[in-house]
């Protein structure tokens, strides 16, 4: 198979590029900064997998949020109308997206079918599956990855915080009460490649046992043999993250109902689990 893949630097694509690689399929990496040069080196491959998005784990502010819109949006459309000129279309369209989808609760349970919800990140989420949508009319098969806080000792989640907990100063966040909806790298790829391999419409990307803050907190302090007595109050998470701070303070919790129905295995389901496989020293991941 041969599958373009948008974003293929990041600590996702990075990840995904390998494993594809690893089975024998060809990968063509391309960058959303220039949409019809994008769909010019997808003409002919099986498939496209757009992972492409400015960072979200920023400081809001009005530049930073247009930004987030415009790369997973604005862009997204470009790379479509080109690819409607190809007379050699790829047959699927995977694309990124966030259970940021369905909004923060501290006591709901968010599946698949599960409306969205109406803050900043929803909406951009909404609209960026609607764009992705739109491949379908193409004659592309499409399918909408939901991903959660990804584990992996190179980046994502455990990025910011190893060097935080190593150095004896992690704790919980804002009461430590709110979800934390995670998954391994290796699942995060995992459901990828699922998708890759025939599975359409949206799959959440998360494991399917979800931990409060709290309890996150004390599975990596153990994992990495350190204390975490110093809890971080939500304001000091405000100053950093400006109105983005309400992610990681209220966060959700989010079963991959239809990831699983679909024929999905997670591999990591236990946290303990998860965190022991990306910290391993010498692990590729």
């Amino acid at each position: 198979m041969r599958v373009a893949i948008l974003g293929a630097t990041g600590f996702i694509g990075r990840h995904l590029a390998a494993a594809l690689r690893a089975r024998g399929d060809a990968v063509v990496e391309a960058s959303l900064r220039d949409p019809a040069a994008a769909a010019r080196a997808c003409s002919g491959c099986d498939a496209v997998i757009n992972l492409a998005g400015a960072p979200v784990a920023v400081r809001w502010t009005e530049r930073a949020k247009q930004a987030m819109w415009t790369s997973r949006v604005d862009a997204p459309r470009a790379f479509l109308a080109a690819v409607a000129q190809l007379e050699a279309r790829p047959g699927a369209y995977i694309s990124a997206s966030a259970v940021g989808y369905y909004g923060t609760s501290r006591s709901a349970t968010f599946v698949e079918e599960s409306p969205p919800g109406d803050d900043f990140l929803a909406r951009l989420c909404v609209a960026w599956e609607a764009g992705a949508d739109a491949a379908a009319e193409l004659g592309m098969r499409v399918a909408k990855v939901r991903t959660g806080l990804v584990l992996g000792h190179d980046g994502g989640v455990l990025g910011r915080l190893i060097p935080v907990f190593r150095a004896g100063l992690g704790g919980p966040i804002a009461g430590g009460k709110q979800w934390y909806s995670w998954i391994h790298i290796d699942d995060q790829i995992g459901v990828y490649l699922h998708a890759l391999d025939g599975t359409a419409g949206a799959l959440n990307a998360t494991a399917p046992n979800a931990v409060t803050n709290r309890d996150f907190t004390r599975a990596l302090a153990r994992a990495l043999h350190r204390p975490a007595p110093f809890p971080v109050p939500a304001f000091a998470v405000s100053a950093l993250l400006g109105e983005g701070a309400f992610v990681i303070t209220e966060g959700q919790h989010v079963l991959p109902a239809r990831t699983t129905a679909t024929g999905y295995t997670f591999r990591y389901a236990d946290l303990d689990a998860a965190l022991a496989a990306a910290l391993k020293p010498g692990s590729p991941r």
